[in-house]
C-alpha cells in the first residue's frame, strides 16, 4: 500500500485526501519510481479546482523525483536509477507510482531529488518560453509577470546568463528584491507602480517585443498595453483566473498584436523535446548559471495547507512536498 493525495469533487484545498492505495507490478515499458520530493504548481490548484478538468475520482500532481523502484518488460531503466518527471501523467502527490518509461528523465550527479522534483516543470517551462515560444536574445528587453515565483526565478536567472534584460512583476518589496537577486534587471512593484507606465520609462517609450504572463485575468489588459507594434503576449498561465474572452480586433487596434497560449506539454510532446528541454536545464543548473534554492518544504499530508498558501501567495520560489 502506498500513500496518495486524491480528489473526489472539485474544490478548495480542503477536497484532497490522503489514502491508501495498492499499486501494481509496473508493465511492459512501465516503471515503479518511489517518490522522494514532489514539486508543488500552479496547475495543481488548476487541477484541483476544475479550472483545468480531469476525470474524477483521480489523484493529482505532475512533478516529482525518485528512485526506480521496479521495472515492467522491456524497460531500460534499472532498479535503483535516479529520474525526475513532469509530464508523464497525473498522480505525483503519491509515495510511489507506475509510469511510462518514455516520459521519465534521468537525473545527472550533482542534481538532488528536491533540485530536481522543485525544478523540471518550471524550468522546462522557462527553457520553451526562452528558447521556442520567443527565441529571446542577448540584449532584448521582456517582460516577465510573477517574478518571484518559480518559474520566475529560473526564468529571470536564464534570461541573465543570455544577456537578455528581463523586467520583472512583484507584489511586495521583499518580492523585488528576491526578483533582482535572481536576474531581473529591473521589478516593478505592481501594489504601487503602475506596470505600462514604469514599462514605457525604462523602454524610453519603445514598448517590448515580448510579454509572458502567467498571472492570467489580473495583467492581461497591461501586458497588451506594453507591447510595441507586432508585439507577442505569451499567456503560459491563470493564476489570478482566466482573461476575459478577447476580442481580435483588440489585437489590431493595439498595433496588430499576435498572442500565443502555450503549455509544456505541447512543447515537451515528443520524447526528442522532453529529453533535449530536460538537458538544457540541468546543464544550466550543474554549470550555476541557474541556482535552485526550496524555499518552503511540507509533508505529503500537508498538501492542502500547500495549496492555500500557493494561492494566496505566500510562497517565493519553489516548493517541494515530501512523502
Amino acid at each position: 500500500m502506498v500513500a496518495v493525495i486524491r480528489i473526489e469533487k472539485n474544490g478548495g484545498p480542503e477536497v484532497l485526501q490522503l489514502q491508501q492505495l495498492a499499486l501494481e507490478h509496473p508493465g511492459p515499458g512501465m516503471v515503479t519510481v518511489a517518490n522522494r520530493a514532489i514539486g508543488l504548481n500552479f496547475i495543481d490548484t488548476y487541477h484541483r479546482s476544475g479550472l483545468y478538468p480531469l476525470p474524477l475520482p483521480t489523484g493529482i500532481g505532475l512533478e516529482a523525483a525518485g528512485l526506480v523502484e521496479a521495472v515492467g518488460e522491456g524497460v531500460s531503466l534499472a532498479v535503483g536509477d535516479r529520474v525526475a518527471y513532469c509530464s508523464a501523467g497525473i498522480g505525483a502527490y503519491s509515495e510511489a507510482i507506475n509510469l511510462p518509461q518514455d516520459r521519465l528523465v534521468r537525473l545527472p550527479p550533482g542534481v538532488d531529488f528536491e533540485q530536481a522534483a522543485a525544478a523540471l516543470l518550471k524550468g522546462q517551462t522557462a527553457e520553451y518560453l526562452i528558447q521556442r515560444t520567443y527565441p529571446l536574445g542577448a540584449g532584448e528587453t521582456c517582460l516577465f509577470h510573477a517574478a518571484a515565483g518559480g518559474v520566475g526565478l529560473i526564468f529571470g536567472q536564464w534570461a541573465r546568463s543570455i544577456g537578455a534584460r528581463a523586467i520583472g512583476t512583484v507584489g511586495s518589496d521583499e518580492k523585488a528584491e528576491l526578483a533582482r537577486a535572481n536576474g531581473f534587471d529591473e521589478v516593478i512593484n505592481y501594489r504601487n507602480e503602475n506596470v505600462v507606465e514604469r514599462v514605457l520609462e525604462i523602454t524610453e517609450g519603445k514598448k517590448l517585443a515580448v510579454v509572458y504572463d502567467g498571472v492570467g485575468k489580473d495583467t492581461f489588459d497591461a501586458s497588451l498595453d506594453c507591447l510595441r507594434p507586432r508585439g507577442l503576449m505569451v499567456s503560459f498561465g491563470n493564476a489570478s483566473g482566466p482573461p476575459a474572452p478577447l476580442d481580435l480586433q483588440v489585437l489590431a487596434q493595439k498595433g496588430s498584436l499576435f498572442i500565443t497560449r502555450p503549455t509544456m506539454m505541447t512543447y515537451t510532446a515528443t520524447t526528442e523535446e522532453l529529453q533535449k528541454s530536460s538537458a538544457d536545464l540541468f546543464a544550466r543548473m550543474l554549470s550555476g548559471d541557474i541556482v535552485v534554492d526550496v524555499k518552503q518544504r511540507y509533508a505529503l499530508v500537508d498538501a492542502g495547507q500547500a495549496h492555500r498558501d500557493l494561492e494566496a501567495r505566500k510562497t517565493t520560489g519553489s516548493s517541494v512536498l515530501l512523502p
